[in-house]
């Protein structure tokens, strides 16, 4: 099993006026293997600081971190990362971009078309192989972003704000998606998201995380993103326990806000 592990993660850094900032305090958690997490909280608070530590991007100044009984000490083939601009080669295909991860690997030609095939169908662009990305649209790219993480197969799937960028009714339709592959997969995913109705949507577990120094606030365990997968996402928007859900953390990250306010 490749359960995510944390134990009183810190993050301090050094600023150059010469002081520090503590951007995230005793975190601990464990994210077992399968399950869908979602994380909000104010500007500040260290979501995007402890997904760079998830991902390896950078090392935590105290804790541990492992997935499965490996220590995270850097990037690593076991996580994948969906970015809010897919990061994508716009210059390449949409075959190309999705086939690069096992193209690195040098995987058999006949296995990368195979697996290229089948990923693109999952995520609705299937005859859409031979395209320049830069020609598509911004939904459709984050559908290539998804496939192109999927197909190497990662343990855990790190999402950081990967809907942000879209327009409503394209960013509905993803949440679908996301959900849709969650479930077909089993995979773990991780997502950063400022929404509050996004990280309602696309988390069983939801933390909301307060600022100065970033730590966990509250954990909530959600029916949400179960009923996504049977209901229209409007439908579930729209039951009484989705609104008052929705208004309590809404008015717990607005007061965090005025506290951060009255101390600037």
């Amino acid at each position: 099993m490749s359960d995510l592990v944390l134990d009183n993660l810190n993050m301090v850094f050094n600023v150059s006026t010469g002081g520090t900032v503590h951007a995230l305090k005793d975190v601990s958690f464990t994210l077992k293997t399968g399950e869908l997490l979602s994380v909000l909280g104010p500007s500040g608070c260290g979501k995007t600081t402890l997904l760079n530590i998830i991902a390896g991007f950078i090392r935590p100044t105290g804790g541990e971190i492992t997935l499965g009984d490996e220590e995270i000490d850097g990037p690593g083939v076991n996580r994948g990362m969906v970015f809010q601009q897919g990061a994508l080669f716009e210059w390449l295909t949409v075959a190309e971009n999705v086939a690069f991860g096992l193209e690195i690997k040098k995987t058999p030609q006949a296995e990368i078309d195979k697996r290229v095939d089948e990923w693109l169908e999952i995520v609705g662009l299937a005859g859409f192989g031979h395209v320049p990305t830069y020609q598509l649209s911004g939904g459709m790219q984050q559908r290539i972003a998804l496939a192109r993480c999927l197909i190497n197969d990662p343990d855990l799937i790190l999402m950081d704000e990967p809907l942000g960028a879209l327009d409503a009714l394209t960013r509905e339709k993803m949440q679908s998606l996301v959900l849709k592959i969650w479930k077909e997969t089993g995979k773990t995913i991780m997502i950063i998201t400022h929404s509050v109705e996004e990280a309602l949507l696309l988390g069983e577990r939801l933390f909301v995380m307060a600022p100065r120094p970033g730590r966990l606030h509250k954990e909530y365990r959600l029916p949400f993103a179960e009923q996504g997968l049977t209901n229209d996402l409007r439908d579930v928007k729209g039951t009484k326990e989705f609104g008052e859900t929705r208004e309590e953390i809404l008015t717990m990250i607005w007061n965090m806000e005025e506290e951060i306010m009255g101390q600037v």
